[in-house]
């Protein structure tokens, strides 16, 4: 069996060039192999455990050296990037379904508190955030963003359809425009209908009060939420920072989406 956070040659030529690169000659400590560091974050994501109690055996420097690789990484915008590349790559092999998206969120426990935390509403009140997703018909994230708990997922879907990026990898110009969104219930909002039409996007959204329902598509987007959490660092949000957090989905996200094109070339 595969050692998870392992990277193999193939997946690590498709991450190096996404990497910045250090000057020769800045001054300070040498420098840790990005591979191995990135590694050891990739054991973090997977385990869960706290950046000190990454053990040193592992040969993936300290934790708090993979931990400033994260922060630094994440403000150069390379989990984003990474993310991009995947689907770029799932969109060259066809595996991305952009005709119809599915929408929809899912509550976590927030254990520092910090920004995009609030009480949750499934949860006693506890502390906690929101990943919402944007997911394609095949069940590939497009799109993940955080917020508070309290945050009605309606409230959310701008921010999300705001980050959906041109697909590239296939012949002629990148595909851009979205032709119908699913979700539940919860998305059941005049607001939500209208941006919806100003987009040029045909909404599948049932009316609350009704026994209308999209189940037949909902299974798609709750696999895809499950295969997120099923990294244990975003079961359970550990980072005070937004911007750190918001870069383990990315990473995750690039991660599925690698995992779903690695099986279908085998």
């Amino acid at each position: 069996m595969a050692v998870l956070w392992v990277v193999d040659d193939e997946l690590w030529a498709v991450i190096e060039p996404l990497l910045p690169i250090k000057p020769a000659g800045t001054p300070g400590p040498a420098r840790m192999d990005d591979r191995l560091v990135f590694q050891g974050i990739l054991f973090v994501l997977f385990t869960g455990i706290g950046w000190e109690d990454l053990p040193q055996e592992l040969g993936f420097g300290s934790g708090m050296t993979c931990w400033r690789r994260v922060r630094d990484w994440t403000e150069a915008g390379v989990f984003d990037r990474m993310h991009q590349a995947m689907l770029d790559h799932c969109n060259a092999a066809g595996l991305i379904d952009f005709d119809r998206v599915i929408a929809d969120a899912s509550h976590i426990r927030a254990k520092k508190r910090g920004a995009e935390t609030g009480p949750s509403p499934v949860d006693r009140r506890k502390t906690g955030s929101k990943h919402h997703t944007l997911t394609c018909g095949n069940g590939l994230p497009l799109v993940i963003t955080i917020s508070a708990a309290n945050l009605n997922d309606h409230l959310a879907l701008p921010a999300l359809l705001d980050g959906l990026r041109p697909l590239r990898g296939r012949p002629g110009p990148p595909r851009r425009k979205l032709r119908a969104l699913i979700a539940d219930k919860g998305y059941d909002y005049p607001r939500v209908r209208q941006e919806l039409r100003e987009r040029g996007i045909t909404a599948h959204i049932p009316r609350r009060g009704t026994s209308d329902n999209v189940t037949p598509a909902r299974w798609v987007v709750e696999q895809t939420l499950a295969l997120l959490h099923q990294f244990r660092r975003l079961a359970i949000r550990w980072e005070r920072r937004t911007d750190i957090h918001s870069g383990f989905l990315s990473l995750a996200a690039a991660l599925i989406c690698w995992r779903r094109l690695s099986n279908r070339t085998r």
